[in-house]
């Protein structure tokens, strides 16, 4: 299209450059490093028992070493994919260097034990991923897009500096972990106080409704970025709730709000992949859709679940994003699925899904009482149910594989999960609540049949029957009307 006219001519993006850049290579190799130090650090806090701190400042506990080991992980695969997604760029050091930063700021954020420290890098993590998103400066929805989420993260960041600021005066002590360890003789008032900023600034953080549109509004951002941002930065509100768990995981009530906010968020990320037809914003709505899954098993009393859904939704998330250029390349006419998979598929999808469940107790234990953990096993029985009715309808297999490999193809995965729940758990030891089941209550009867009820309405198609649904779905699912790219000439590179 260059030298073409536009009606859009306002609309210009940087001029290119084809000059390698050193601080990208830099910043690769150093991320990387780093991933080796966070690997060498698990390895002898596992083998040694070591744990590393300084006092008031920083602790160097179970959560803090996953998290680096994940974060530096998935940011370097970033940067690696970026120096030649990025290649060209005309602020390209720029990105580079804001990647770089916003790794060291998750980093700080695992392990920073002085209220302040950890309120100034939940501030900067926000800043450089709002940075990210608004990286293309001559494209105007760009910067709308990194404008919308500056303020949210503003918002969340001042919630949570005064949440933390309370806190610290009523206990006469900075120290994170001093804090919560003398929760329990805080006031009633100020306890629910806490509560409530803390879970407002994780729900925004993670994008949780009604909080979800700085996230489906983000698209803007280089692709590289979005997979940093799915696979790690809305992953900081269950960091947050696992590091002061203390302070709420008695209170029951808390506890069944979390239940509900999660579950809320859920099932409407996976209505919002119902009605969207563009690839990245069905990855943000099931980003909203997971991230409402990991709160509400931070609710069950499970945070260590929630870090190993937190893990493998990383894993997940940023390989559809680095992969989503091949997948729309790849869409194509293809025959229909076929919506009914006879008496064998529900033998087969039954099967595995109490078989899944079965495994998922055996493994972990959890689900033998009846407790939360009873609902957990739940949730993985209809994701099962789900998985493999999914399979079946969008594949030719024989029959008699459909009956005995396509369970065991479902169900291997409830059992790495289980395992590496089970290894998460106990990397987490020696942090405070990292596996506290509650008691049942009507909060979780009603919440298991509503998604027992969604379950079937996706299923059967009743969503389809009413358009007023539809088109709500469809509205809650828009970006920032500034954010989105309407017409071709939003392109214009020229």
């Amino acid at each position: 299209m260059t030298g073409q006219p536009h009606a859009n001519d306002s609309v210009q993006l940087p001029e290119t450059t084809l000059s390698p850049s050193v601080l990208s290579r830099a910043t690769t190799a150093g991320v990387w490093a780093l991933f080796v130090l966070s690997s060498v650090a698990i390895a002898v806090s596992v083998w040694g028992g070591y744990e590393w701190h300084l006092s008031g400042y920083v602790v160097v506990d179970g959560l803090t070493t996953v998290v680096w080991v994940v974060v530096t992980f998935f940011s370097g695969i970033v940067h690696s994919y970026a120096r030649r997604y990025m290649a060209g760029d005309a602020r390209v050091d720029q990105f580079f260097g804001r990647t770089f930063g916003f790794t060291l700021l998750v980093m700080a954020v695992a392990a920073a034990d002085h209220v302040a420290l950890f309120a100034a890098a939940w501030l900067g993590m926000g800043l450089a991923m709002a940075s990210l998103i608004g990286h293309a400066r001559g494209w105007d929805q760009a910067r709308a897009a990194g404008s919308l989420a500056r303020r949210y993260f503003v918002a969340d960041s001042g919630l949570l500096g005064g949440t933390l600021a309370l806190l610290a005066w009523t206990t006469g002590t900075s120290s994170i972990s001093s804090i919560v360890a003398r929760s329990g003789s805080l006031p009633s008032d100020l306890v629910w106080l806490a509560i409530g900023g803390l879970f407002l600034a994780a729900m925004i953080r993670s994008a949780l409704f009604p909080f979800h549109g700085w996230l489906l509004s983000s698209m803007t951002a280089p692709t590289p970025a979005s997979a940093l941002m799915h696979a790690g930065f809305v992953n900081a509100g269950g960091i947050l709730l696992a590091r002061f768990a203390p302070i709420f995981v008695d209170l029951s009530t808390a506890m069944a709000l979390l239940v509900v906010v999660g579950a809320s968020s859920a099932l409407l990320g996976q209505a919002l992949l119902l009605v969207r037809s563009d690839v990245k914003r069905k990855l943000g709505a099931s980003t909203v859709a997971q991230m409402g899954f990991m709160i509400l098993q931070c609710g069950l009393g499970f945070f260590a679940a929630a870090i190993t859904h937190l893990v493998l939704h990383g894993f997940y998330k940023a390989y559809l994003f680095l992969f989503s250029g091949a997948a729309v390349e790849q869409t194509a006419p293809a025959e229909p699925a076929r919506a009914d998979v006879g008496l064998s598929g529900v033998v087969v999808s039954l099967g595995a899904a109490v078989g899944g469940g079965a495994l998922f107790v055996a493994i972990t234990g959890k689900g033998a009482k009846l407790d939360s953990g009873a609902f957990l096993t739940l949730v993985v029985v209809l994701t099962t149910l789900h998985a493999t009715r999914d399979v079946l309808k969008q594949s030719r297999l024989p029959s008699r594989f459909k009956l005995v490999g396509l369970p065991l193809i479902v169900v291997v995965p409830i059992a790495v999960y289980g395992f590496l729940f089970n290894a998460v758990s106990a990397l987490l030891a020696d942090v405070p609540m990292t596996n506290a089941p509650t008691e049942l209550t009507a909060v979780h009867l009603a919440v298991g049949a509503l998604f027992v009820v969604s379950y079937l309405a996706a299923e059967f198609g009743w969503h389809r029957s009413s358009r007023r649904l539809y088109v709500a779905l469809l509205n809650l699912s828009q970006p920032a009307p500034e954010t989105a790219v309407t017409t071709t000439e939003d392109y214009n590179d020229a």
